[in-house]
């Protein structure tokens, strides 16, 4: 069944993720727009990650648009999620299709959906996309025409985003602190992306994994601790003063220490935060979902400034951003929006900020934190995916409707249900179970102040799932 979760639709290749479903998606979405803007000019950017097959899957969502008559803006190259939706804003396109499967290991492609607005599509548009699918299914057959030419153009996505990013970034002051950065695009998008503005800029670059492999090495390209090992080694050996890594598509970040020491996007986030709005003076809404470091809410407390919480999902933190209402928002998942910017996730500027942050302090990374630790309270996070089944998905759904008053021998001060089940305790302490939107995975999530908390929280909730 083809579904959109909390990023797209996500499908092993050969399996459900066939060149006839692809057919029948695209088909499904050209009719959409065609209905939606009747009379009008349609066009729509197609754009690719690095993965088996995905140009191929490209090139044939284009050949599908362009018998509808539709405009096609195609990708010359492979390039990061975050460039295409740039170009969709631009050429004011009415849409965008992505071939990528993000973070997913690569035997997954998946399919990415971007609206007039650059953004990622909101539920209302999945699910209007998924019903025309379901239309269509059992009747629908491609006709097997070549590709209406007229139709499709190639462009660069490249050299006008980086033209973008240009004057978002101090990249003076980073020159100026002639800190040195090691770079890993874990064999994607973000190739001659990061690195080459990073060099432009005068500022010294060490890279690996700057080539195509649609392997991606033999692991998943998610910047996880265990997935920047090679990373972590090259901060160290070259005496990098910090390591910045993207996943497939370039819009997740990974962020590694002076001393070769992974950094959880969380505490990326929240000292990110911190130096907008205590160094660079922003101020606005501040967002995070529901699975995110409660750091960010202490931050936003101490500057006076509101906390919008959502469902996981970065498309509901680009609805905020849409509206204006937020200046910052994040997502545990290495997420990270910022005002002035794009209404999309972006690994690319998550690590040029960092640097500049790391270069305008004048302080390693790891000083930083701790710095951020003694104003607000230390904060330890954790993640632990396990499978799902039936058994634990009718437990976690009974888990919902019968929730416990307390947990781990702790009173539950507070339950949140917009996405899955979160159990708030005292100290700012939680823990949430939720299904994935992109695996067939249920995952836990923590926080807590010490790891003797957390680790009970942890194997408490895990307890109740079975």
């Amino acid at each position: 069944m083809i579904s959109f979760g909390t990023s797209g639709w996500r499908a092993v290749m050969g399996e459900e993720f066939t060149f006839q479903n692809v057919r029948l998606v695209v088909q499904a979405l050209a009719n959409l727009l065609r209905a939606k803007y009747a009379g009008a000019d349609v066009s729509v950017l197609v754009n690719y990650d690095t993965r088996f097959l995905s140009e191929r899957f490209a090139v044939e969502a284009a050949r599908i648009l362009s018998h509808n008559k539709i405009q096609v803006f195609l990708s010359e190259r492979d390039a990061p999620s975050q460039a295409q939706a740039y170009q969709i804003i631009k050429r004011r396109a009415q849409g965008g299709i992505n071939f990528t499967a993000s973070f997913n290991p690569p035997e997954y492609n998946g399919l990415k959906y971007n609206v007039e607005t650059g953004a990622p599509a909101m539920p209302a548009e999945t699910d209007a996309l998924e019903k025309e699918i379901r239309r269509l299914q059992g009747n629908y057959s491609v006709f097997p025409g070549y590709p209406r030419t007229e139709y499709i153009e190639r462009i660069d996505l490249r050299s006008d985003y980086l033209a973008f990013i240009q004057d978002k970034i101090d990249f003076e002051i980073i020159r100026k602190a002639g800190i040195k950065v090691a770079v890993d695009s874990l064999y994607g998008t973000s190739r001659e992306y990061l690195d080459e503005t990073l060099s432009e800029n005068g500022v010294p670059v060490e890279e690996i994994h700057g080539y195509i492999d649609p392997y991606f090495g033999g692991i998943a390209p998610s910047c996880t601790e265990e997935n920047l090992t090679e990373l972590r080694r090259l901060v160290r050996d070259k005496k990098c003063d910090l390591g910045i890594a993207t996943d497939a598509d370039g819009d997740r970040f990974g962020i590694v220490d002076h001393r070769g020491h992974y950094i959880l996007p969380n505490l990326v986030l929240a000292v990110l935060l911190e130096y907008l709005v205590a160094v660079k003076g922003w101020r606005g809404g501040i967002a995070r979902s529901v699975a995110t470091t409660h750091l960010i809410d202490r931050i936003a407390r101490a500057y006076d400034l509101p906390v919008y919480r959502t469902k996981v999902g970065f498309k509901f933190l680009a609805d905020l951003w849409l509206q204006n209402k937020i200046v910052f928002g994040g997502e545990e998942t290495a997420s990270l929006a910022v005002a002035r910017h794009l209404p999309e996730k972006d690994g690319i500027m998550a690590g040029l900020l960092t640097a500049e942050m790391v270069a305008a302090s004048g302080r390693r990374l790891s000083d930083l934190i701790v710095g951020l630790f003694r104003k607000y309270g230390e904060r330890i996070g954790l993640q632990k995916n396990i499978p799902s089944n039936p058994e634990r998905t009718r437990n976690l759904r009974r888990l919902i409707k019968v929730p416990p008053s307390r947990l781990a021998g702790r009173p539950v001060e507070n339950i949140e249900t917009i996405e899955g089940i979160k159990f708030d305790f005292k100290g700012d302490d939680w823990v949430l179970l939720r299904t994935s939107g992109t695996e067939p995975l249920i995952r836990c999530y923590a926080e807590a102040g010490t790891k003797r908390d957390l680790r009970a929280l942890v194997k408490a909730a895990l307890e109740k799932l079975g």
